[in-house]
């Protein structure tokens, strides 16, 4: 992209954006880059209770290594967090990862991706071998003859998306949408499967029922590429179709109709996203529906096969390269001595010296300030006050802490609340990789040079590590940081050492994995052999269990969250946009017409609305489009109206995903008299 005067010119031959598309967020990014309270100098408080003011570098350097040292002397290495972001660039989220385990020596490093890819990401492993989002080039959606979406709405969520379902629909495909509420993407699909929330699985389960009861299994494709169906046919045989509808509230008729129009097509795609992910039985739902996909033979056959949609800027390629807590760069496990042995010779260290996998997100901001946990917490590219779950514990755990440093361009709710905050760059003002959804490594330039005072992510990790003196060397120019990622990650599932930014640019993009330079990359990566030791896929016998929190008399609603249109994540940098905020200025609590009637509410009364953890104020926005026992909150708003301080930190017991889907909650009418007094 390409930016001038606040305006974006988008590259119009990258299959992902289709033709040049971009959303109205992205249209309108540009302004951030003049935003009124951009942060352009370092920030620090003289001590906790002082307000943050204006420093130098070196001042706000100093102290934080300062801090560093002082805590890990009194409390070991593991004392010293840090936190990532899925928007950060492969060279950023490679860097920090080795800064973690190599000039902090911490275990605990992990980012806000947990929140995000971290089921599919589980279940497309064990399954497959190998996690990444469409394993398939974009441009077969547009080519499949019918394709299932668990829990995606692309039309707000990533609108240049949907110009391949329309052209999927152009040429006579077909589309299933599954989800609670009648979204934008479910009121363009062929056939809505509306789930009560936390059913997913058990729908999934009926599905391959019904498929294998009407004799649409592939038989020899599982045979051939394939172990484990028998234990997986003995579970779904449990799940026959008026079962299923009870559970999930789905009509017998529309599942046989889901299922046959799968099972008949010549090619079919199954996705998820994060309505079938974001659960504490995240993994398991999304192995159902690779179980489906694998039961009709999809797969590793050209123009068919499972994927999930990612959700963040570089959510592929930021969980490739060492952020996630059990993961080295190349996708490797921690835990692998192999592993640990090559990425220590590239960082120049012995592997004893690397920690070994640390705390989860959820996990290792739950620990913050306790006995044993981390004391010290570095922020880059994330705001998890507005964006964790059961967040006024994560406030809470914050305020515990000795040291909060938070790298940002714009104070968010989790910035204001630092010791130290330290000034970077936006994404058009440096270079650096990212990795989209269908696998492709691609380079994003710098448009224009950062605000005097600022720095980038790679300069100030490069301080950090100089101060700490840390082992190895942390260069600050992009392309030499992918020059080491790429010796990092050879020989690993994400290899990208055949990958340069010369090829990026001339090839508009390489596919992983590129083990050399002379290989082509891998657009499709099942079509001969799964990643598994024998090549074969594994299915896995799955049980619905439900959420982890059921309605009940107390809480006898289930409230599920997601994104709107307008806004992107914890909305620290769309609820800065006019248009953006023009256009949803608040946030609301849609609830279905019939659930109004009996709450005496209409469109625009506030409304409070109830979990075990907190409390929320918003105003009511009446729809037919969602189930009467649901309602729905959009997560980018901080303050009162904040979706997760309601939200379930339950936990997926193999991703470590929070249950951000669904939750029990009771909503009450208020007077706006009594929330001014409230808030006095």
């Amino acid at each position: 992209m390409f930016v001038d005067a606040g305006t974006i010119t988008p590259r119009d031959d990258i299959p992902a954006n289709s033709g040049g598309a971009l959303c109205q967020k992205g249209w309108t990014a540009g302004e951030l880059l003049t935003a009124p309270d951009r942060i352009t100098v370092p920030l620090m408080r003289a001590h906790r209770d002082a307000p943050l003011e204006e420093v130098s570098w070196h001042a706000a350097l100093e102290r934080i290594a300062a801090e560093i040292h002082r805590i890990q002397r009194a409390h070991g290495p593991d004392a010293v967090a840090v936190f990532g972001g899925g928007g950060l660039t492969n060279e950023k989220a490679y860097q920090l990862g080795k800064f973690a385990r190599v000039a902090l020596r911490t275990a605990n490093i992990d980012y806000n991706g947990r929140f995000c890819m971290s089921s599919a990401a589980a279940a497309q492993n064990r399954a497959f071998g190998l996690d990444r989002g469409l394993p398939v080039p974009i441009n077969d959606v547009a080519e499949a003859d019918v394709i299932l979406l668990a829990g995606g709405n692309v039309a707000e969520t990533m609108p240049p998306f949907v110009r391949h379902l329309t052209a999927q629909r152009d040429r006579g495909g077909r589309l299933i949408v599954i989800d609670p509420r009648n979204t934008s993407t479910a009121r363009r699909a062929d056939l809505h499967l509306q789930v009560t929330p936390g059913t997913d699985l058990a729908l999934a389960n009926g599905l391959l029922h019904l498929a294998i009861a009407e004799g649409l299994i592939d038989e020899g494709y599982l045979a051939r590429r394939t172990r484990g169906f028998e234990a997986v046919r003995t579970v779904v045989n449990a799940y026959w179709p008026e079962r299923v509808e009870r559970i999930t509230g789905v009509p017998v008729p529309l599942m046989r109709e889901a299922v046959r129009l799968l099972g008949t097509a010549a090619t079919a795609l199954v996705l998820t996203a994060r309505g079938a992910e974001q659960h504490a039985t995240g993994t398991d739902t999304v192995t159902a529906f690779i179980n489906l996909a694998l039961g009709l033979g999809l797969p590793g056959r050209r123009g068919s096969g499972f994927g999930c949609l990612t959700g963040q800027g570089n959510g592929q390629g930021g969980r490739e390269h060492g952020q996630k807590a059990d993961q080295l760069p190349g996708y490797r496990r921690i835990d692998d001595p192999a592993a640990r042995e090559h990425v220590a010779r590239v960082w120049g260290v012995e592997p004893g010296d690397l920690p070994g996998p640390g705390l989860s997100a959820t996990e290792l901001l739950g620990a913050l300030g306790t006995t044993g946990g981390p004391r010290a917490l570095l922020v880059f590219g994330s705001n998890p006050v507005v964006s964790a779950p059961d967040s006024t514990r994560v406030e809470e755990r914050l305020a515990a802490l000795d040291l909060l440093v938070v790298a940002d361009f714009l104070p968010s709710e989790t910035a204001v609340r630092a010791d130290v905050v330290l000034p970077t760059a936006q994404w058009a003002e440096e270079t650096g990789t990212i990795t989209n959804l269908e696998g492709r490594v691609l380079l994003r330039q710098a448009a224009q040079p950062a605000p005097a005072g600022v720095r980038g992510d790679l300069e100030i990790i490069a301080a950090l590590a100089e101060r700490l003196k840390a082992a190895g060397r942390y260069a600050t120019e992009p392309e030499e940081v992918f020059e080491e990622l790429r010796t990092a990650s050879a020989g690993g599932l994400a290899d990208y050492s055949g990958i340069t930014y010369e090829r990026i640019v001339k090839e508009t993009g390489v596919f992983w994995p590129c083990p050399g330079e002379g290989h082509p990359g891998t657009p499709r990566v099942f079509l001969d052999r799964f990643a598994t030791p024998d090549g074969r896929a594994r299915l896995i016998a799955v049980e619905h269990r439900g959420p982890a929190e059921d309605v009940c008399d107390a809480y006898p609603l289930y409230l599920t969250t997601g994104r709107v249109l307008a806004h992107y994540q914890s909305g620290t940098q769309t609820r800065r946009v006019r248009a953006l905020l023009d256009a949803v200025p608040d946030a609301y609590v849609e609830l279905h017409s019939d659930l109004a009637g009996r709450l005496d509410v209409a469109d625009g009364t506030s409304v409070r609305v109830t979990s075990r953890r907190g409390s929320v104020v918003a105003a009511v926005r009446v729809s037919e489009a969602i189930r009467r026992d649901t309602v729905f909150m959009p997560f980018h708003w901080a303050g009162a109206a904040r979706a997760n301080l309601l939200t379930n930190p339950a936990l997926d017991p193999t991703s470590r995903m929070p249950e951000f889907k669904v939750c029990a909650v009771r909503v009450e009418k208020i007077h706006v008299e009594k929330i001014r007094a409230e808030m006095a």
